[in-house]
């Protein structure tokens, strides 16, 4: 009989769930580490909430263990790493508290549109300030909503439909979508010039890390009004907290922080803030939702194998890994070279398969090009939750499967289509090992490395030299170099693996490179 350990509180429902499928639990909460690190060798399942530190030595004290499954959708307090290379899957329960976090968004809203917080303290200390509090309506005033997924579009809807005007910045929201949610969809700059209130409901990622900051404040309106029910990090603090002295930004309403649990905050203090600990997800329905989810998915594993919200393994059954093996790396590589190509709002994947790879099971494989290709922008997409997210977002998705080959024995294509503009990538495998080769429409051949400079350029005479030249004046060293070109003195590209970072001073000398056309470094 399975064993489970439910280490931060779950619903009797949930239990419950354990119980009726014949899976015995034990409940410990409040463990230390060093005390779930002691227990955990006993266990093939462990069920957590976020209070619950899944670390490294805890994963490798785990001998026995299968599944962390985690009653929420971040997974941060995971080693995920650790976890996939012990074999351990991790899920996760994305979609469960979705509402709940949009309720709480549109109440902070509220809250500081009319100076609640701040009135019920001087209303509780005795005094009468009717004068003081002069609120605002929300009747008419602009909403900018940076990130229109599923917690943003829910938002957007509430805000409607208390006739608000809505704009909406999001790479990934296609015009149609828009459309259909009945907002506008605007470029990052002209939110903030444009809003009257901005709420954040992006994924923490490199990309948005520090999104307003100092430089974003001042193109917004003076008196502004800013939620964050995402990530803690998405805002730089300290240049809120001088907006908010300033006058500039009006108020601010926080439920995430960068370090929590948040006891201490430059921001606190201040009539003007309303401060939540981050209760987004606080609600006894979506507690409840994703605590029997989590009992079920992880139930489902347990007794059958069934893989659901992983979001470190594709959906597989053992013998489809065997077979998948080879083109699994292959998926990855396409999706994510595609991925860091494209820019502009997706509006189209096609993915095409020919050959042997066409006799396969491609749902696991579509779903890896997926998420690699939405990766570079998204932090919480994964196997599981890319189709969603692509159908959510109104990405219109295609699979071609031709089991004749027609030049390579294998071979697959992905092309993204942004902005009315094209690019794909297309692999076959060489052995078991995946080539590129071409990218748009020219032909090439090159074996990927873990970083990539990826050039597009001009064919004239002197530009390979000349890029040699700048990379090894930098100090970087080339690994290999690969080149392809529709015609002579037309459009080309190089592809060059190299063994270090290029700093900003480099990129930019690779950019001064007479009929270089784009430069990006990759990462795969």
């Amino acid at each position: 009989m399975p064993k489970v350990l439910i280490a931060d509180t779950l619903s009797a429902q949930a239990v419950a769930v354990f119980k009726s499928r014949g899976i015995e639990t034990v409940t410990r909460t409040g463990l230390s580490p060093q005390e779930l690190k002691d227990l955990i060798a006993a266990f093939d399942g462990l069920a957590v909430r976020s209070a619950t530190k899944v670390t490294r030595p805890v994963i490798e004290a785990a001998t026995r263990l299968k599944v962390i499954g985690r009653a929420g959708i971040g997974v941060d307090t995971i080693d995920v790493p650790a976890a996939t290379q012990r074999g351990i899957v991790v899920m996760n329960t994305p979609f469960g508290n979705s509402i709940t976090t949009a309720e709480h968004a549109i109440a902070l809203m509220f809250a500081l549109a009319r100076e609640i917080a701040a009135a019920d303290r001087s209303t509780q200390a005795g005094k009468w300030e009717k004068s003081r509090f002069l609120g605002v309506e929300l009747y008419g005033k602009t909403l900018g909503i940076i990130g229109c997924g599923n917690v943003g579009s829910i938002v957007a809807e509430r805000a409607l439909g208390i006739k608000m005007r809505v704009i909406a910045y999001d790479p990934f929201l296609s015009p149609e979508r828009a459309v259909a949610l009945g907002v506008e969809k605007v470029e990052l700059g002209d939110l903030f010039a444009r809003a009257d209130f901005i709420t954040l409901h992006t994924p923490l990622t490199e990309q948005t890390r520090g999104i307003i900051d100092a430089s974003a404040i001042a193109k917004m309106k003076k008196g502004v009004r800013i939620i964050n029910c995402a990530r803690g990090g998405l805002i730089v603090e300290e240049d809120l907290k001088r907006a908010l002295d300033g006058g500039t930004v009006a108020g601010a309403a926080i439920d995430v922080f960068p370090v929590e649990p948040a006891k201490q905050n430059i921001l606190f203090g201040r009539d003007n803030l309303v401060a939540t600990p981050h209760l987004g997800a606080s609600t006894s329905e979506a507690q409840e939702n994703v605590a029997v989810q989590i009992a079920e998915q992880i139930s489902d594993f347990l007794l059958g194998g069934a893989v659901t919200n992983a979001v470190n393994l594709p959906s597989l059954t053992a013998e489809e890994a065997v077979r998948l093996g080879p083109y699994i790396s292959l998926a990855k590589q396409l999706g994510g070279f595609v991925g860091q190509l494209v820019e502009g709002s997706l509006s189209a994947v096609e993915i095409e398969y020919e050959g042997h790879v066409g006799d396969l099971n491609l749902k696991p494989l579509t779903a890896l090009v997926l998420a690699n290709l939405l990766g570079p922008s998204l932090a919480t997409v994964n196997v599981v939750n890319a189709p969603v997210i692509c159908r959510e977002r109104d990405i219109r998705v295609s699979e071609t499967r031709r089991s004749e080959p027609s030049i390579y024995q294998t071979l697959m294509r992905v092309t993204a289509i942004a902005e009315n503009t094209r690019h794909g990538a297309t692999g076959t495998l060489f052995g078991d090992r995946p080539r590129l080769i071409a990218i748009d429409s020219m032909m090439l051949e090159a074996e990927l490395g873990p970083r990539v400079l990826f050039v597009r350029n001009i064919d004239k005479p002197g530009f390979v030299g000349n890029l040699g030249r700048t990379l090894g004046e930098a100090g970087v060293n080339i690994g290999t170099f690969n080149m392809g070109r529709l015609q002579p003195g037309g459009s080309a590209i190089c592809l060059i693996t190299v063994d270090s970072d290029l700093d900003d001073a480099t990129m930019a000398k690779v950019r001064a490179i007479p009929n270089v056309v784009q430069v990006k470094v990759m990462s795969f």
